[in-house]
């Protein structure tokens, strides 16, 4: 299900680590928009109406013969064209200019001198830092665009058309590290493109339940419900629109945090009223996944059999047509858009059997960044405690212990990561540091306790700092804090030794382990 609107821009994506990035920000400038490969037809790109198109960045150098090229009918179409980093250069190349490998490589924080008669950078500075990362450069532009920036070593940092409204830059706006990334963006957005910028969640609220009774009309749905914050919002705006029409299923797969099964039950069947069937399904779980160690592989094992849960519960309740799940844009993303590579395969995405006994399914989140769906919570009425929820993956623990899952090191692993929550919630760092748990390793150590030796497991604490959990880095908890953390999991938790902490960002790192 896809919430149509009234202006939206189009990413075209050529394979660069910034797509996501470029969306989340122009969002952040309430303007809709969406990912596309950049094989689009134009036909197509011309029938949706996008207000303007952002060519990505992308690995590949631009005068190979089998790099991602444009079709040069885009930039005849009269929609405005923002082009970043190869994005740039793709239509330097396209329309006859020159593109050829930088005799000086940039990368990194760079200084750039800007012509602030360009509508572009509009309300920015002459001279400003900004992210660069490339090493081919525009050597000539095309016929009818002007230079609007420079660099000591990038002759063609900026330039433009305006009668043919292309616009491309060779830094990475989109970066924090731009000073005046944002203000560049917002000035394509606003000014060049004419956006008004009416992309809110309040709206979004109210379309989205309009969307989902014409949609479903009279008919039934089951909820995928984990009583994470995406299932949870996703659960509610259904209920919105259909009511009692709505059986939500709550499959404890014992895959769960400590105590969060008795917890997801309490909410809601008392708070929000909703037909809510809890099964409890450890044991068939855990015999599904038992000698599994690849993630991938227990990630489908774990999808398929919530599909078959489901469907067994439907045939009891009677027929259903729709499944609806909390799958939100980085789900999406992170499964591969066109030639963008996958990065793993997500449980609501990549995970499902072929063969799903439903009608369709039902997908209210999927443009949505995780922010955006708290902000829909919050719309909503959810209480803050549920809209603040730690993320949780739907296979739950079961990627959180790495290699083989057995009851003995859930149960470790619950009581390691409950502490961990504890101590974080104690020193009020829960909303500034954004996810953070515990993971088994698989490893294990040797270790002294007491007089005696000990060969046990060795926990790894991961938490993390992001704004749109596409990009992170890991969070600076102070030292004794994780002093006292792993002093308490050591002495608390059996058959655990030694404490690690994880300090990589995303990328290159993902969030999970696995």
């Amino acid at each position: 299900m896809r919430h149509v609107e009234n202006e939206s821009i189009l990413i075209l994506d050529f394979g660069g680590q910034y797509a996501q990035l470029i969306a989340r920000r122009v969002r952040d400038c309430h303007v809709f928009c969406e990912i596309k490969p950049y094989k689009t037809p134009v036909d197509e790109i011309k029938k949706a109406g996008y207000k303007g198109i952002i060519l990505t960045g992308g690995p590949n150098s631009v005068y190979d013969p089998d790099s991602p090229q444009c079709d040069p009918a885009l930039l005849e179409t009269g929609i405005p064209v923002l082009g970043i980093c190869y994005g740039a250069q793709v239509i330097a190349q396209c329309l006859g200019g020159e593109v050829g490998s930088a005799s000086v490589k940039e990368y990194g924080n760079t200084s750039v001198s800007f012509d602030l008669s360009s509508p572009l950078f509009a309300d920015t500075q002459s001279d400003s830092i900004t992210w660069m990362s490339h090493t081919d450069q525009i050597k000539q532009v095309p016929s009818g665009f002007r230079i609007t920036a420079h660099t000591e070593h990038c002759p063609v940092a900026a330039m433009e058309n305006q009668e043919k409204q292309c616009y491309a830059v060779q830094f990475h706006p989109e970066v924090e590290h731009s000073l005046y990334g944002s203000q560049m963006l917002q000035n394509y957005l606003y000014q060049i493109c004419q956006c008004k910028g009416d992309w809110k969640m309040a709206s979004f609220v109210e379309a989205t339940i309009q969307e989902l009774k014409d949609t479903i009309g009279d008919k039934k749905v089951l909820c995928a419900l984990s009583g994470g914050v995406d299932s949870s919002v996703a659960a509610l705006l259904v209920h919105k629109a259909i009511g009692k029409n709505l059986t939500c299923i709550f499959v404890d797969h014992g895959l769960l945090r400590k105590n969060e099964g008795d917890d997801v039950e309490r909410v809601f069947r008392q708070q929000f009223d909703m037909n809510l069937i809890r099964i409890n399904a450890q044991q068939r779980f855990l015999a599904k996944l038992k000698g599994v160690q690849d993630p991938e592989q227990k990630r489908k094992i774990i999808g398929e059999e919530f599909i078959r849960v489901f469907e067994e519960e439907a045939k009891k309740i009677g027929h259903v047509d729709f499944l609806c799940q909390g799958t939100i844009y980085p789900d999406i993303v992170e499964s591969g858009i066109g030639d963008s590579a996958v990065i793993k395969s997500h449980h609501n995405v990549g995970g499902l059997p072929e063969d799903v006994d439903f009608t369709g399914i039902v997908e209210p989140l999927r443009d949505l960044f995780k922010d955006e769906v708290r902000q829909v919570g919050i719309e909503l009425g959810i209480p803050d405690a549920l809209v603040w929820r730690q993320p949780f993956p739907g296979p739950g623990l079961g990627i959180r212990v790495i290699g083989e899952i057995t009851e003995e090191k859930l149960d470790i692993l619950r009581e390691a990561d409950a502490i961990f929550r504890e101590e974080i919630m104690k020193a009020d760092l829960n909303h500034s540091v954004n996810q953070y748990f515990a993971v088994l390793t698989g490893i294990h150590s040797v270790g002294v306790m007491g007089d005696d030796r000990t060969y046990d497991h060795t926990i790894a604490l991961r938490a993390v700092t992001t704004t749109d959990f596409m990009t992170a880095d890991w969070a600076k908890i102070p030292y004794d804090l994780l002093d006292k953390i792993s002093r308490r999991i050591v002495n608390e938790v059996k058959a655990v030794n030694r404490i690690l902490y994880d300090i990589t960002s995303k990328p290159p790192a993902t969030i999970e382990w696995e």
